[in-house]
């Protein structure tokens, strides 16, 4: 008898929580039933009418997958090497703004998740959480600082040097965001930094209780890294707009690669005349992406633009594709496309709303089990060796 109620503890726990979500799928589920709908929704939606972001989807299901036979497939290595040094797996995880929004610990859960897997985590310039709280939650771990330009050229300076101060290895530019996209979402549930005190607010507090728990306990409600704190309530768009500089060039890419000492990454291309100037421009790594479909609307999708992308840097320069990852089996596809490896943004973001840190635990848990049944079904034991010969 006294074993029923740690047992219905447990079921209740984030551990318990996670543990039973089997998919990505069930983890934004769980998320969605966990965090007020605004909330929800600023991790969920993109621009416009989401064309782009049901694309990333869409492109995926059109890879086709041609598995070898007779391929011994009794042990199946994960690993691959990023920027001169093994991680476990090929699954980063990606910048991803706010984050404490979804959880109090936000950027710190996400990180000990990453190391937990054997992976590295990237911190935004938009993080919830300090980049000197992520570096001393996880100081063994791989850490990429996300740098966005700042208008406030003076505050970049800062930013990179307490990124390097604290570690991080590498930093990756993201030149996806001019200006800011219009996610209508958020404009149609008011969303804004700090979220705004209403009466529809305080609703979806009281039928959230475990949420408003933490958000009462311990708020991150603007960037940390930014010096937002106490500033007027402004829609996230018009705080991005105001803040960020759109006047970013190649020259600017120049000058961040002569003051950064590490290797630096871009992030947010989409064509291979830009990638290949990237590398001329000194890049070692390229990300794919198209913001998760967050920016412009009607944007192919990232596994679409990555073939060419690969040819036109050849091995000049790492490549790596983000967004719309949900599967296993979309990482053997981006893998055999070109990719060294995939970031995972909403899938974590998912997990962190249902769970906390054993939900962004669970993410990464979800998608290496299921890389390991994709690689061994798909004849292929090492994931490092995929090749295009394995999709069409």
């Amino acid at each position: 008898l006294p074993a029923a109620p740690a047992r219905t503890r447990e079921r209740f726990s984030d551990a318990g929580r996670a543990a039973r979500c089997r998919t990505i799928a069930e983890l934004r589920a769980a998320a969605k039933r966990t965090v007020p709908k605004p909330i929800f929704d600023y991790a969920d939606g993109a621009a416009w009418d989401e064309v782009t972001a049901r694309r990333n989807r869409e492109a995926f299901e059109r890879v086709t997958l041609h598995p070898k036979a007779l391929t011994d497939v009794s042990a199946i290595d994960l690993r691959t090497t990023v920027l001169g040094a093994e991680i476990a797996l090929p699954v980063i995880g990606a910048p991803t703004g706010l984050t404490g929004l979804q959880h109090p610990d936000g950027e710190v859960a996400i990180a000990r998740a990453a190391h937990a897997a054997g992976t590295i985590t990237t911190v935004s310039t938009m993080a919830s959480c300090t980049l000197e709280e992520v570096a001393a939650a996880s100081p063994a771990g791989r850490r990429w600082f996300q740098l966005y330009v700042m208008s406030d050229r003076g505050l970049v300076d800062a930013l990179l040097a307490r990124a390097a101060d604290a570690g991080y290895e590498a930093l990756m530019l993201t030149v996806d965001v001019q200006v800011a996209g219009v996610r209508e979402r958020d404009v149609r549930n008011g969303f804004s930094v700090p979220p705004r005190l209403s009466l529809r607010t305080l609703a979806q507090g009281v039928t959230h209780p475990r949420w408003s728990a933490g958000f009462v306990a311990n708020p991150r409600m603007v960037p940390a890294n930014l010096g937002w704190e106490g500033s007027a309530t402004a829609t996230l768009a018009s705080a991005v707009n105001r803040s960020f500089d759109p006047t970013v060039t190649w020259a600017d890419l120049a000058d961040l690669r002569s003051r950064w000492r590490g290797p630096v990454i871009v992030k947010g291309v989409m064509r291979a005349d830009d990638a290949a100037r990237c590398v001329e421009h000194g890049a070692d790594a390229i990300v794919v992406s198209n913001h998760g479909g967050r920016q412009l609307d009607g944007a192919a999708a990232s596994i679409e633009a990555l073939p060419a992308i690969v040819d036109a840097v050849g091995d000049r320069a790492e490549v790596y594709l983000d967004s719309g990852i949900r599967r296993g089996t979309d990482i053997v596809k981006a893998l055999a496309l070109g990719a060294r490896a995939v970031l995972i943004g909403r899938a974590l973001m998912y997990g962190l709303g249902a769970a906390g840190e054993a939900g962004a635990r669970r993410a990464f848990t979800i998608l290496e089990q299921e890389l390991r049944v994709a690689l061994a079904l798909a004849g292929c034991p090492r994931a490092a060796d995929l090749g295009r010969d394995a999709v069409s």
